[in-house]
C-alpha cells in the first residue's frame, strides 16, 4: 500500500507530481509518477541522501525509480546518483564530461560545504555518468498519457542547465539552481552570467505565466518571481 506525499514530508505540486526539500542545503528533489514509471529530478548530496530518496519514491510510487534527471553537475544535486542503480540517467549534454573529469573537484566542493570526507569520496568514486544527453528538448513518455519534457535551457547557473517541465493543471517546472528562493542565486566559477537572463527567458517561455516553478533551493514560486529574479540578474551582471 502506498503512502501519501504528506506522510513522508513531501510537497504535492500537482496530480502525481511532488518534491521534497532536503536538509543541510535546502536542496530540492522532485518526483513525477507515471504508469509503471517514476521520474526523479536530482539525486541529493550523498549516497545516504540518494538512498533515502529512492526509498521514499518507491513508497510513493509503489515501484522503483525508472528515470533520473540531473538539473546540473553540482555536488548537492548529483552525488546521490549511484543509489539509483539501473535507472535511465538524463542530463544536459556536457554534464557527462564534468562528471567524468571533475570528480575530485565535486568531492572537494562537497567537503568544503560540510559533507564528511569519507561520504564525499564514496559518492564521487561511484558516481554514474548520464547515458541520455539532452542538447535541445527530450520528451519522456512515462505511460498512460503522462509526459515530462527535459529542456537544455542553459547555460546560466552552470554551462549545463537542464529544466524539467511536467504538463498538467497546473504545469510544474523544475528549474534546478537557475532559480533560487531561499537565497540569492549563486554564481560560482562555472557560471555563465552573460547567458543567465536568457536562460530564464527560455524557462519562462517553457512554463508560461501560470506554471508552478520549483527552484533548486527554497519555496515554489510563480512566473512573476522568476521574471523579477531574471531582471535582478541582468542588472547584477550588466546584461540585457
Amino acid at each position: 500500500m502506498t503512502v501519501t506525499w504528506e506522510e513522508l514530508g513531501w510537497e504535492r505540486l500537482a496530480d502525481g507530481v511532488g518534491r521534497c526539500r532536503l536538509p543541510g542545503w535546502d536542496c530540492t528533489a522532485g518526483l513525477v509518477l507515471g504508469a509503471g514509471t517514476a521520474l526523479m529530478v536530482d539525486a541529493g548530496s550523498s549516497l545516504a541522501e540518494g538512498a533515502r530518496l529512492r526509498t521514499e519514491a518507491h513508497a510513493l510510487a509503489g515501484r522503483r525509480v525508472t528515470h533520473l534527471a540531473l538539473t546540473h553537475p553540482h555536488f548537492d544535486h548529483v552525488l546521490g546518483a549511484a543509489a539509483f542503480a539501473g535507472t535511465d540517467l538524463y542530463a544536459a549534454v556536457g554534464t557527462e564530461t564534468v562528471l567524468a573529469h571533475g570528480r575530485a573537484e565535486l568531492r572537494l566542493d562537497a567537503v568544503r560545504n560540510g559533507l564528511p570526507a569519507a561520504e564525499a569520496e564514496e559518492a564521487a568514486d561511484t558516481l554514474p555518468l548520464p547515458r541520455h544527453l539532452v542538447s535541445g528538448e527530450w520528451t519522456l513518455d512515462l505511460g498512460d498519457g503522462r509526459q515530462a519534457l527535459l529542456a537544455n535551457v542553459g547555460p546560466g547557473h552552470t554551462a549545463h542547465d537542464l529544466a524539467v517541465l511536467v504538463p498538467g493543471d497546473p504545469e510544474v517546472v523544475f528549474c534546478g539552481d537557475l532559480v533560487e528562493e531561499s537565497g540569492d542565486p549563486q554564481a560560482g566559477p562555472d557560471a555563465v552570467p552573460s547567458r543567465w537572463p536568457a536562460a530564464l527567458d527560455r524557462l519562462l517561455a517553457l512554463g508560461g505565466d501560470h506554471a508552478r516553478y520549483v527552484p533548486g533551493h527554497g519555496a515554489v514560486v510563480d512566473a512573476a518571481f522568476v521574471r523579477a529574479q531574471r531582471d535582478a540578474l541582468a542588472a547584477r551582471f550588466g546584461v540585457s
